[in-house]
């Protein structure tokens, strides 16, 4: 470690400097989110995607957009909410949601999916529960065209429409919702 420090000091060639510097100033654009990966993924998609709710926290505190679209070939306006409702990460969803994400964001095509369809698609339970909660877009009935894919693109949507009926009894019985502690 003291020789990288030492790699600062008055005896480093000005080309390694300058080369070090430009490299640095990638570095922090990237984290600006001007630049994207292959798949057309900034840092706060990769975070997001990961669960590291430290690292999405401290680029949404950096002034990172937490609508963000992707993109690039296979993900078209994909957003960090769409990555983290796929990876069911509800520390990170919740993180996003209170930064002002659209919970109802769609992708561009012929789809267009929401998080709760990502959510769904990887028949992650929890966060499909934690998308219907805070009221994602969920239509009376699944044939619904507003909300493409039906079904049989997207088997998991099953679970919101389950937890979509449990929270709507729940809220008809004064508020005294039971629980339960199956997944």
């Amino acid at each position: 470690m003291s020789q990288n420090l030492r790699a600062f000091g008055p005896g480093m060639p000005q080309e390694q400097s300058i080369s070090l510097r430009r490299n640095l100033s990638r570095r922090r654009s990237f984290r600006s989110g001007k630049e994207t990966d292959d798949r057309g993924w900034t840092l706060l998609h990769i975070g997001a995607r990961k669960g590291d709710f430290k690292f999405v926290k401290q680029l949404l505190d950096e002034g990172m957009d937490v609508n963000v679209a992707a993109w690039g070939p296979k993900s078209k306006g994909l957003t960090p909410l769409h990555l983290a409702a796929e990876g069911g990460h509800l520390e990170v969803m919740d993180e996003l949601l209170e930064r002002g994400a659209n919970i109802d964001a769609r992708t561009k095509g012929a789809c267009g999916w929401t998080p709760l369809h990502s959510a769904a698609k990887e028949r992650r339970r929890e966060a499909v529960k934690f998308l219907v909660e805070n009221g994602a877009f969920l239509p009376p009935d699944m044939n619904d065209c507003r909300f493409n894919p039906p079904l049989h693109y997207c088997p998991g949507l099953e679970w919101a429409y389950e937890e979509m009926k449990r929270l709507q009894q729940g809220s008809s019985s004064g508020g005294e919702a039971s629980y339960s502690s199956e997944s």
